[in-house]
């Protein structure tokens, strides 16, 4: 299980967060749009991260 988390982790976590933004931005509206906004745009921000630090 372990080695599973290990690849599996950070992917899992970021599509649970795309899919709560998903969700919430159809049921949700006012001060929550900010909340589901960054839960939509959290996994570009981890991608433009991990591009940056990417060594060649």
């Amino acid at each position: 299980m372990n080695g599973f988390m290990k690849i599996f982790g950070w992917p899992i976590l970021l599509a649970l967060i795309t899919l709560v933004g998903l969700l919430g931005a159809l049921v949700g509206d006012g001060p929550w749009d900010w909340l589901f906004w960054f839960c939509l745009v959290a996994p570009l921000g981890v991608l433009a991260w991990v591009l940056t630090r990417r060594r060649l």
